[in-house]
């Protein structure tokens, strides 16, 4: 398998950062991430801070991030990165559907809005998983709920019928659903995973009604960082990092608004440079 120097997770201004930086220093690198680049700075009315580009709006600021990574033949890889395995002397990265490998990693993914549901981060692996694609193949047959934050997981809950006998998903968001006929839709807010002896057992819903099944699949547009990388360690919802942006798993650095206050834009393209150059000089020792 083809192996990276540093594997870059996220698109904000971090994430762009990083990969800059790291093409400057010659590292073969993977930045994955959504092409828009960050929600957040697409949605922005002006940025005051960003020196150099004084009252930039977001999609200015976006349009110019793109057209950066453009002029270094920087791709975007959009594939929604489900789980990182530290290997020793290198990193597995999962996505939906392949496998990469990287020496080093970077973790620009932002602040995962939202806390987990009850019972869900205990019963992970368990009857709970974040990707459908990935996990399909161990529910053929069977029944599963599966829970979408966005419009964009409705094809997760399609592919879902390939396999399962049953499929019924909860949109946790206001747009009209546009899933196959064959899938369930039931308008009703997660609250909580039913525990059933070792293994999660179904879903209970705000309004009071609890629902069974055998797996349940909550999928968000992000993970949260400790689900993503086993053994990451947290300092409230931000990762603990140190002042080169390393953190307890060597090789593995963070940047952006998940290393903490204060979000800001010019801060995380700060970070996403020294991020960048620490894994730089991790990779030559």
């Amino acid at each position: 398998m083809e192996r990276y120097d540093i594997i870059i997770v996220g698109t904000g201004p971090a994430g762009v950062s990083a990969a800059i930086t790291a093409t400057i220093r010659k590292k073969k690198i993977l930045l994955m991430g959504s092409s828009h680049l960050s929600s957040k700075v697409e949605k922005a009315h002006e940025i005051l801070n960003y020196p150099g580009l004084p009252a930039v709006s977001g999609p200015d600021l976006q349009k110019a991030l793109l057209g950066h990574l453009e002029s270094m033949n920087i791709a975007i890889t959009e594939e929604k990165v489900t789980l990182i395995y530290p290997m020793g002397d290198f990193f597995a990265v999962q996505t939906g559907n392949n496998n990469y490998e990287a020496s080093a990693v970077i973790l620009a993914t932002g602040v995962v809005a939202g806390k987990p549901l009850p019972n869900e981060e205990e019963y992970l692996g368990r009857g709970v998983s974040y990707c459908a694609t990935c996990d399909a193949a161990l529910y053929k047959g069977k029944t599963v709920g599966i829970v979408g934050f966005s419009p964009k997981e409705e094809e997760e809950a399609d592919f879902m019928t390939e396999y399962a006998a049953k499929v019924v998903y909860f949109p946790q968001y206001k747009e009209e659903t546009h899933t196959r006929d064959n899938v369930e839709v039931i308008r009703e807010k997660a609250a909580a995973i039913v525990p059933q002896g070792f293994k999660a057992g179904g879903l209970e819903t705000a309004e009071g009604n609890t629902y069974s099944f055998d797996g349940v699949f909550i999928l968000r547009d992000s993970v949260s960082p400790k689900q993503l990388i086993p053994g990451l360690e947290m300092d409230g919802n931000h990762v603990k990092a140190e002042r080169d942006l390393s953190t307890n798993i060597p090789g593995c650095f963070v940047c952006g608004d998940i290393a903490g206050l204060p979000y800001q834009y010019i801060k995380s393209a700060g970070e996403g440079n020294v991020a960048a150059l620490s894994a730089v000089k991790y990779l030559s020792k």
